[in-house]
């Protein structure tokens, strides 16, 4: 009888922490609960899987997703995950493999309600900007593809950014700037210091095939000023409302540039 109540609890409180429509809902994992009520923060993740020109399946780098989704979950920020089509979200299969297996990518794999979050993605047309503090885009080859032109992704920034909100990217995640404009028709980036991935870690990695464009060259084409510091270390910039990592070392860094941005709003 103990056994079957034990048993019972764990389904209750499982059943507790997903709600309906779980997952296209906010999951909170909290630690810290007093962030829990005030402090929400939109993941925008690609829909793109695929590079047809050389059949290569590509996504979001799984460690850019779960460094800064642990970093900031275990803070008791409320996490929601969007993507320009909804439903699962595609995983760079590379990311997976053991040489790139970072504690947060093996906790990610043993967490269902994580997954679940990723495989349950909101559309990105149904999101909007007033509902959260903060916009983070991981990256990987996948955002590349996908969100530069991508008119919601666009607006969502600019509605972000023009209320004061942080705007957070990482790696090839800063590649959805590149359309982004102020009203005044210049790039947003522009006279702005930024990070991405470099091209010589693009050439290092062997995977210029994968991107249609350099992402270095594009932020220095748009006006911004491009830092870089060491191949494959972290490296986070923040200017004023944008913040981007270089790498996915950095991903976890650009997650915590986000919580303090939020210390120095109020936002708690």
């Amino acid at each position: 009888m103990r056994a079957f109540f034990k048993v019972f609890l764990v389904l209750l409180t499982l059943n507790m922490a997903v709600p309906s429509g779980y997952g296209q809902s906010e999951i909170s994992l909290t630690k810290s609960a007093k962030h829990v009520k005030t402090t929400k923060i939109l993941m925008v993740l690609t829909s793109f899987g695929e590079v047809k020109s050389n059949g290569k399946k590509t996504g979001t780098w799984l460690e850019e997703f779960a460094a800064p989704y642990y970093a900031l979950t275990d803070q008791g920020v409320t996490v929601t995950i969007a993507s320009p089509k909804g439903g699962k979200a595609p995983i760079d299969p590379k990311s997976l493999l053991p040489d790139y297996s970072s504690p947060e990518v093996k906790r990610f794999l043993a967490d269902t309600l994580a997954q679940a979050k990723l495989n349950h993605t909101l559309p990105l047309n149904t999101v909007s900007a007033k509902d959260y503090q903060a916009v983070f885009y991981p990256g990987g080859h996948g955002p590349m593809w996908d969100l530069p032109d991508n008119p919601f992704s666009i607006r969502l920034i600019m509605a972000f950014y023009q209320a004061g909100k942080p705007v957070a990217l990482v790696c090839h995640g800063p590649a959805a700037l590149k359309n982004v404009k102020t009203t005044n028709g210049n790039p947003l980036i522009s006279g702005k210091k930024v990070t991405g991935f470099a091209n010589t870690e693009e050439l290092a990695g062997q995977s210029t095939d994968m991107a249609p464009f350099s992402l270095e060259d594009m932020l220095k084409a748009s006006g911004a000023t491009y830092e870089k510091g060491e191949d494959w270390k972290p490296f986070v910039v923040s200017d004023g409302l944008l913040i981007t990592g270089q790498n996915p070392a950095s991903a976890e860094g650009v997650a915590q540039a986000i919580l303090t941005a939020l210390r120095e709003k109020g936002v708690h």
